[in-house]
């Protein structure tokens, strides 16, 4: 009965996010958002139930509703100022943006993002990196204004990158990391709108490899992950080299919706913003490049008795191959435009 409650929630929340990117008026979005919400509260209590698992749904939950009623607020400011011809329409713009941004947990508005991360599961925290994110970004793809963008992507990475450096937790650290990412779509959206949807898609997969990984194996913090890899060796080699195509270092997969980011912002001759991003996800990636480095470095005791073999999981096999191509994906896909 659970199971069967708990999908129904979850075609709400995907018809939610529906409505407000088919929607054309800013009611209609605003309502698709609200049973976005209201269907990912029931979601996020499902499973083990423990004190974080509740204090992260309230979080959620009020961040929330103080963002909707915000978004409410200015859509029927604006649509009386459209009548009565009361203020500049900038004012509604900055408003809606914020209320979007803090949807979203971009910076400055990010300050329950990590908080609610660490007392998800791994599935529901992968719905809040990924799924969560599309109607907001939608949204704010109508609504772009350039200076509130650049302080809001600038912002994003600075804090994306420097939250990360000193966390234990890998639910929070995936947070920062998605803060970060947050940016670059953000810097995508200003020049392209098909090149965010390009990014968000790549990144939704790679997301999406790790996390199921880490849900597999059931790992939420650093000392689990040295005490379980000296089991094995594959895994490990398959884990860490996926965590540096999410930051992004080539020849990896997650290299290639950064390498069309800053192409664009080349062509646009934005390199202030490209010199910024390029120098802050360099720190994300020496967090990852440190969680590598200390776990492939340590020494390594096979204990002969320890007989766990992963590979007869036929989710293990289908979560391995999509971190295979979250790894090679690049180099396929180069091989593949040469024959072409």
């Amino acid at each position: 009965m659970k199971k069967i409650s708990n999908n129904i929630f979850l075609i709400m929340l995907i018809f939610g996010s529906l409505i407000t990117i088919s929607a054309n008026s800013w009611l209609g979005a605003w309502m698709g958002l609200e049973i976005n919400l209201l269907s990912f509260i029931p979601l996020m209590n499902e499973g083990k139930k423990n004190l974080m698992t509740s204090e992260s749904s309230l979080k959620y939950f009020l961040t929330q509703a103080f963002a909707s009623s915000i978004l409410l607020f200015a859509i029927i400011l604006m649509m009386m100022s459209f009548n009565l011809n009361w203020m500049n329409n900038n004012f509604y713009e900055l408003l809606i943006l914020s209320t979007l941004l803090l949807k979203n947990g971009a910076a400055p508005f990010h300050f329950w993002f990590p908080g609610v991360m660490e007392g998800l599961s791994w599935i529901n925290g992968l719905i809040l990196m990924t799924w969560q994110k599309i109607a907001p970004l939608m949204l704010i793809s109508y609504n772009i204004n350039y200076n509130f963008f650049l302080v809001a992507i600038i912002l994003s990475m600075i804090i994306g990158a420097l939250g990360g450096l000193n966390q234990t937790s890998l639910r929070k650290l995936m947070a920062f990391s998605s803060i970060n990412h947050l940016g670059w779509m953000l810097m995508a959206m200003m020049n392209n709108e098909l090149l965010w949807l390009t990014y968000f898609i790549f990144y939704f997969f790679l997301s999406m490899s790790i996390v199921l990984l880490f849900n597999n194996l059931k790992l939420f913090h650093f000392n689990q992950i040295f005490n379980f890899f000296m089991m094995n060796p594959v895994i490990k080699f398959f884990l860490f080299l996926n965590l540096l195509s999410l930051g992004g270092l080539p020849p990896f997969l997650g290299f290639l919706p950064k390498w069309l980011v800053i192409q664009n912002l080349v062509e646009t001759h934005q390199l202030f913003l490209l010199f910024i991003s390029v120098c802050l996800t360099l720190i994300t990636l020496y967090y990852y490049l440190r969680m590598s480095y200390s776990i492939y470095m340590l020494n390594f005791n096979k204990n002969s008795w320890m007989l766990m073999n992963n590979f007869n999981n036929k989710n293990m096999t289908f979560i391995l191959t999509m971190n295979f191509f979250s790894i090679m994906g690049l180099m396929i896909i180069s091989l593949i435009y040469l024959i072409l």
